[in-house]
């Protein structure tokens, strides 16, 4: 038995922490923030990314078209139905999204939106870090593995543990000072 064989779980925490807060609105615009907006498209929900596609027209600007022009006014509603509180722009070929400044309020409510999902992230790592333990636990009852190996384990998944915990931590100090910076 080897903790690496678990290192796959928290790489993956890792990676769904960093997609989730790429959507979060820092100075400039960014196609995660808008990506997984949901639109009402041919009878059913669909994320923006499936219907249209979305490019950096510059650092305030997002341009969307949809692939369907007979779907605009389901784009331009999902994008207003979204909580971005960006006002969509409709010229018939694209749509338009100008990004206003972000005030000191909204930066502040950004950052703790932050600290939640970071938390929600390390807590996901100690779930993973229990269901190890208890592997770890099973296995020695089972007289698979002996009492010293048990530790020796432990102290590797704690060394793992605080690895990951660092990585996000890494993350979130990036996202936060991307957030921040005026």
């Amino acid at each position: 038995m080897n903790i690496n064989d678990f290192k796959g779980d928290f790489e993956k925490i890792v990676e769904f922490f960093k997609h989730d807060i790429s959507g979060l609105r820092t100075g400039r615009a960014s196609t995660a923030m808008v990506e997984d907006v949901s639109v009402e498209a041919y009878g059913t929900r669909q994320a923006l990314k499936a219907v249209a596609s979305i490019v950096v027209a510059d650092a305030k600007t997002l341009n969307i078209e949809p692939w369907d022009k007979s779907i605009m006014a389901a784009v331009e509603k999902g994008i207003r139905d979204s909580g971005l509180g960006i006002n969509p722009v409709n010229d018939g070929k694209l749509i338009r999204l100008a990004l206003p400044e972000l005030t000191t309020e909204r930066r502040a409510e950004l950052t703790k939106v932050l600290h939640q999902k970071t938390e929600q992230a390390r807590v996901s790592v100690r779930k993973v870090r229990e269901e190890v333990r208890e592997f770890i636990t099973e296995e020695e009852k089972a007289k698979s593995i002996s009492e010293d190996d048990k530790f020796r384990l432990q102290e590797e998944l704690e060394k793992v543990v605080k690895e990951y915990t660092d990585k996000i931590a890494q993350v979130a100090e990036a996202k936060e000072k991307e957030i921040n910076t005026v």
